[in-house]
């Protein structure tokens, strides 16, 4: 490999490595204050936080991974141009079309990448994500209650808050519990509490010494009861089997379907996302090709405005496959015309940009 193609690759990787882990970084941080907040609300576990993140972020590494390398590019022609490298290189013989090459040469293997992670990798986190759900809606009361929270059963009529308990035998401290009925609202206060399973299968939250108050809302009456123990049920959402009932909830989302799948079903719904899937990795590699005649920039004007423009090219390339995938969808465009028609036209736009600034312009005549 020539001098100029080492550099050009050499740079890329470089610059490409420093964007993928800044976006990485800041995309790991806005998603661990979302699941973060979603498990103190109670609608995720705290134990499933860190394993969600990471599922998360496969999901999302074909964006991640297709903008790194258009930035990475777009930065690396740029700088030659701002730097007067090119300069250099022209003198040379080189042109810019010379940079395909060495762009490709680190493009093909991302775009590869990307088609793993859509094709297969983001399919398989999708599913385990929605397992993950799925079975956390499944879980009994008790198992959603976590010392410090409150915790709504899934049918809404029961809310429980507990703290940590005094004794090592109880599960639970102290315990409050709302619970609504169809006549009565009762508020239950109890000095601990524990789980309890009877040889039927039959679950039970088994309360210690405390007050039942029930109220008829609308009226006077009011009932008091003191207890020594008293016993709650607890049913999970589901009487099958939970892995297997999430499993199917979860492969019903067609992002968690698999590619063969997604075929087979040959809906509207499922041919739009299998775009999407054969879109990214297209568009890793049109995003690298562009960036090379949008990165030709005057080392003698501002470099803002360019890199603005770019920017929004780049924004609205992706901003329209997700239009394409919508429109997929709902039966407006065809799935043929919809996986090659932006594509097409953004190749079609590299190449115009391309011999634009290979075009060596005439000398005005000074006549």
């Amino acid at each position: 490999m020539s001098l100029f193609k080492r550099s050009v690759v050499s740079e890329i990787t470089s610059h490409a490595g420093v964007v993928f882990s800044t976006l990485l970084v800041v995309w790991l941080s806005v998603l661990l204050v979302r699941l973060l907040g979603e498990a103190a609300g109670g609608n995720i576990g705290a134990d499933v936080v860190v394993v969600l993140a990471a599922l998360s972020t496969i999901t999302a590494l074909p964006t991640i991974l297709a903008v790194s390398i258009f930035i990475a590019v777009l930065t690396t022609v740029t700088r030659n141009y701002r730097e007067s490298e090119m300069v250099v290189w022209f003198a040379s013989g080189l042109s810019l079309a010379d940079w395909l090459k060495p762009v490709l040469r680190v493009a093909v293997p991302v775009a590869l990448a990307v088609a793993g992670l859509t094709l297969v990798a983001s399919p398989w986190a999708y599913r385990q994500i929605g397992e993950y759900h799925e079975r956390f809606e499944q879980r009994s009361d008790l198992s959603k209650v976590t010392a410090g929270q409150f915790a709504e059963s899934s049918g809404g009529s029961r809310v429980f808050f507990a703290e940590d308990p005094v004794n090592p035998t109880d599960e639970l401290g102290n315990v409050f519990a709302r619970e609504t009925g169809p006549e009565w609202l009762s508020v239950l206060t109890a000095s601990s509490a524990h789980s309890e399973t009877l040889p039927n299968g039959d679950r039970f939250l088994v309360l210690g010494e405390g007050h039942r108050y029930d109220l008829k809302p609308g009226t006077p009456e009011l009932r008091l009861v003191h207890f020594e123990k008293y016993g709650l049920r607890l049913e999970s959402k589901s009487g099958g089997d939970p892995m297997a009932e999430a499993r199917a909830a979860a492969e019903r989302s067609s992002k968690a379907r698999s590619t063969p799948q997604l075929v087979e079903d040959n809906t509207n719904s499922s041919w739009s996302q299998v775009m999407w899937r054969i879109s990214l990795p297209l568009a890793a590699l049109n995003l690298a090709l562009l960036a090379i005649p949008l990165g030709a920039v005057n080392p003698r004007l501002g470099r803002s405005g360019d890199l603005l423009i770019a920017g929004l090219v780049g924004l609205l390339y992706m901003n329209m496959i997700n239009l394409s995938r919508a429109w997929i969808s709902n039966g407006k465009l065809s799935f043929g015309l919809g996986v090659w028609l932006i594509h097409g036209a953004v190749a079609l736009l590299t190449a115009f940009l391309l011999m634009r600034r290979l075009r060596v312009k005439a000398p005005k005549n000074s006549t």
